[in-house]
């Protein structure tokens, strides 16, 4: 009977957690992971996390409406700048990368579970361990800078409209006080200019979050967490046309604005969901 009652228990707090709070259409945070499976596991890798933890350590969990998953073969791996990146070490570390979109409003109800969840996978084995989290962070949404105004898919749908790329896009500022500037900058000025035209429907920036102190002991804590925007570019044609005249020169434009400097761009082609479709071209 105690057991029945605390099960009973459970479904009631189920009802009472859904009848409070934000539950707004609208991209608070993100989780943005960019990881490395070990050389000889891409498939066992890949194949994890796309039937298992894709689905029981991200998109069952409470305020995680919408995921992606993206690759990035040799080829594209070997489009990234700069050459000495201060987040992935070798520039072309990272073959995937996964995107989620969290509720605004709902990050500490999220990483409740998420930590809960995670510990649970990980003590049932459910972890896979031949991998490296080059870049895996929490971020709170800053902004979204659309090409075409008011038409098109708008960022909520960004992660289930089948864009044929994505370019991330790391950018440090030279302080906390300069990132604000740099935001401005990016939102005001310099997004909308280069978007004008381009195969790019919208960029979506974010700002870290730190990690919580009981996270997995795998993921290393988020480094810039006071200087750093993310930016996600949802591309409607593959990166590899035309790379080097649509993206070729972000480095040095940041950097003649004197208020930051990029220390990633990384081209990326989405994945094709239940298949292991370029596994064989990441090396």
């Amino acid at each position: 009977m105690e057991e029945s009652g605390r099960a009973e228990r459970h479904l009631e707090m189920y009802a009472e957690l859904a009848s409070v709070g934000p539950y707004g259409v609208k991209v608070g945070h993100a989780l943005i992971t960019m990881v490395e499976p070990h050389r000889g596991h891409e498939r066992a890798y890949h194949r994890w996390y796309e039937d298992d933890h894709y689905i029981a350590g991200a998109m069952a969990m409470p305020w995680m409406f919408a995921g992606r998953r993206w690759v990035a073969t040799r080829e594209l791996q070997e489009l990234r700048t700069p050459e000495k990146s201060a987040v992935a070490q070798p520039v072309t570390a990272g073959c995937y990368l996964s995107t989620y979109w969290v509720t605004e409003g709902r990050y500490d109800e999220h990483m409740k579970w998420t930590v809960g969840i995670n510990k649970r996978l990980n003590r049932d084995g459910r972890v896979y361990r031949d991998r490296t989290h080059v870049f895996t962070a929490f971020q709170d949404h800053e902004a979204t800078v659309y090409r075409d105004g008011a038409a098109g898919p708008r960022d909520y749908h960004a992660l289930d409209h089948p864009y044929q790329g994505l370019v991330l896009e790391v950018i440090d500022a030279e302080g906390p006080e300069q990132r604000a500037e740099l935001l401005e900058w990016l939102r005001s000025a310099y997004l909308p200019k280069r978007l004008a035209g381009s195969c790019a429907a919208m960029v979506t920036i974010f700002r870290p979050t730190p990690l919580p102190g009981d996270r997995m002991t795998y993921v290393k804590q988020v480094e810039g967490v006071d200087t750093r925007l993310t930016l996600l570019w949802f591309l409607e044609a593959d990166p590899r046309e035309r790379w080097q005249e649509r993206f070729g020169d972000l480095e040095g434009e940041v950097a003649a604005s004197g208020l930051g400097r990029v220390e990633l761009v990384a081209p990326f082609i989405p994945t094709v969901p239940g298949t292991d479709r370029y596994v064989d071209e990441l090396r």
